[in-house]
């Protein structure tokens, strides 16, 4: 039997996990009760979040039997927090009440028979206690189900006199949410939001992830919060049009100029929208008190950090993720309309990709690396945004935060970059690595060219270009196809590379003249055509990507050691 002084259900959930964390930093002992199967996910998160787990016990349950299925796993319990719920558009009534409704029942039931109970905060929506009395399940089970439940354990619980707080959070914004607001800001970045749902003054509200995290965990701690309900949300957020502007100016990508009221969008059709019917009930003007939530949270000591930042930062993790489809990479985001990933202060390599790539092509190497690095993707190129700085421009703005002397690695249309920059700035520069410089090589095939300049890489799958360049299929493939799919990103490939083939000469006369040391890497393939005096590592049996089909051997060249040509 395991002594707790906290239980969470649903802890492998979103907003479930954070509490976890937030009671295990504050020194609780915790026993996350979860669904059979997801141990393993919440255990996995805890640890890259760097969360000492000694404090947590993992146990199975599920809330829709009425004894939780836990018996008399749990002792010593003084609060529960249920966060366990269906979140989700299109449910079945029967499903959406058997878990939003039933199972919260039944986690009452069992936390009123808890010895030494202090609290329950029960975890809902932010609409569900605005809803008393108007769950309408003909207009989506979801919040419905939420609404009722909201009703019915406020009423139970003061009838019974069970110590219950209501924490309503609002669209709570943090890694890992990919639910409402994610959809919209997605669909701005893919070029497919030509229009806004709603009207000039549709307020949409957010709220950070760490403080709803810090919020409820602290709730048992205040005597007169019993038998209230929290709003939970930033009143600073923006109405929705400005609020999608900020995102779309962070992006770099246009806002919808226009509005469509709900109810003509609710007739259009669902694929000329993409927009589910039940969301749209979000979409509305109402305003929500959070007087007494502020009263609260500044005895916690709790703030909400500024809603431009946490916009920016929840749109970059959209982006990095591609709404969830993918393991966003660490460190990754926009600065200025250039994509980062990794290190930007103090990177050991600053790395930049060649046609038709990413940064996430480095991915593997910057593994085998084990140091900090520094990737971005070329203006216009990838998610960076357009420019019409010349190559060596832009590298001096990536470069101006860097305060190390890093290693500056180019892969083919990155040598132009990373030699300029070598060239103007040798003290900061400790070495120049150029992998496959397109300059000193075969010229890309016609076909190669013409596949991107009519588009025809933006209708591959990852299969078809992996076997077009000669590389394996895998992450980096998905992530330069998905960029190459996005409106313009294609026709800008193409431009680079004719802009690269017309200054090969001018970029060798410049290598010529840089000063730090220069290594050069090729693989047996892809050889050099053009003479240099420079080293030149070569690895056997690949071609113009050997970042990706030896990133081992990549990664022992870029830290200056011999590596053999044999095969990786």
């Amino acid at each position: 039997m395991a002594h707790t002084d906290s239980v969470v259900f649903g802890a492998a959930g979103f907003i479930g996990r954070a509490l976890v964390a937030e009671l295990l930093r504050t020194g609780h002992t915790v026993t996350a009760a979860l669904r059979a199967g997801s141990q393993d996910r919440l255990r996995t998160w805890l640890d890259e979040q760097g969360v000492d787990a000694a404090g947590l016990t993992i146990t199975t349950t599920d809330i829709g039997e009425p004894d939780l299925a836990l018996g008399d796993t749990v002792e010593g319990v003084r609060d529960v927090y249920n966060a366990a719920a269906l979140m989700k558009f299109g449910l079945d009534e029967e499903v959406a009440r058997r878990v939003n409704l039933d199972g919260a029942m039944h986690v009452l039931e069992w936390a009123a028979r808890q010895p030494d109970l202090r609290r329950i905060v029960h975890i809902t929506g932010y609409r569900a206690a605005e809803g008393e009395g108007k769950q309408d399940y003909g207009k989506g089970a979801y919040e419905a189900s939420k609404v009722e439940a909201d009703l019915l354990l406020r009423r139970i619980a003061a009838e019974r006199e069970i110590p219950l707080t209501m924490a309503n959070p609002s669209g709570v914004l943090g890694p890992g949410q990919y639910f409402g607001l994610s959809d919209i800001i997605d669909n701005l970045w893919q070029r497919r939001l030509p229009a806004l749902p709603g009207s000039a003054d549709t307020f949409v509200p957010v709220v950070d992830l760490d403080y709803v995290a810090r919020f409820i965990v602290g709730l048992p701690t205040q005597p007169d919060t019993i038998g209230k309900s929290y709003p939970l949300l930033d009143a600073a957020t923006p109405v929705l049009p400005e609020l999608i502007r900020l995102v779309a100016d962070h992006l770099n990508v246009p806002a919808p100029r226009f509005t469509l009221p709900t109810g003509l969008v609710r007739r259009l059709p669902r694929a000329l929208t993409d927009a589910d019917p039940e969301a749209l009930s979000f979409l509305s003007s109402d305003r929500y008190d959070t007087s007494d939530s502020d009263i609260v949270a500044r005895r916690l000591g709790v703030s909400h950090p500024p809603v431009s930042e946490l916009l920016r930062t929840y749109a970059d993790g959209i982006v990095a993720s591609r709404n969830g489809t993918v393991t966003p990479p660490p460190q990754s985001g926009f600065r200025n309309g250039t994509w980062l990933i990794g290190e930007r202060a103090e990177p050991e390599y600053v790395l930049l990709h060649g046609i038709p790539l990413d940064s996430d092509s480095w991915t593997d190497v910057v593994r085998e690396l084990d140091a900090p690095a520094l990737a971005a993707d070329l203006p216009g190129l990838g998610r960076s945004a357009a420019s019409s700085r010349s190559a060596g421009d832009w590298m001096e703005e990536l470069m101006a935060p860097v305060r190390t002397r890093p290693v500056v690695v180019g892969h083919s249309l990155g040598a132009w970059a990373a030699v300029e920059f070598a060239l103007r700035h040798p003290d900061r520069v400790s070495r120049l690595v150029l992998i496959a410089p397109a300059f000193l090589q075969r010229p890309p095939s016609r076909l190669t060219g013409s596949a991107i300049a009519a588009g025809v890489v933006k209708r591959m799958s990852d299969t078809a270009l992996a076997a077009r360049l000669g590389i394996p299929e895998g992450p980096a493939i998905s992530s330069a196809v998905a960029n190459l799919r996005r409106p313009g990103v294609a026709q800008r490939t193409w431009a680079a590379l004719r802009a690269a083939g017309a200054s090969r000469d001018e970029l060798a006369a410049k290598l010529a003249r840089v000063t730090v040391p220069v290594d050069i890497i090729v693989g047996s393939d892809d050889p050099l055509i053009e003479p240099t005096d420079r080293p030149v590592t070569t690895i056997a049996d690949t071609g113009h990507y050997p970042q990706l089909t030896h990133p081992g051997l990549v990664a022992r060249a870029l830290q200056g050691e011999q590596v053999s040509t044999a095969t990786q």
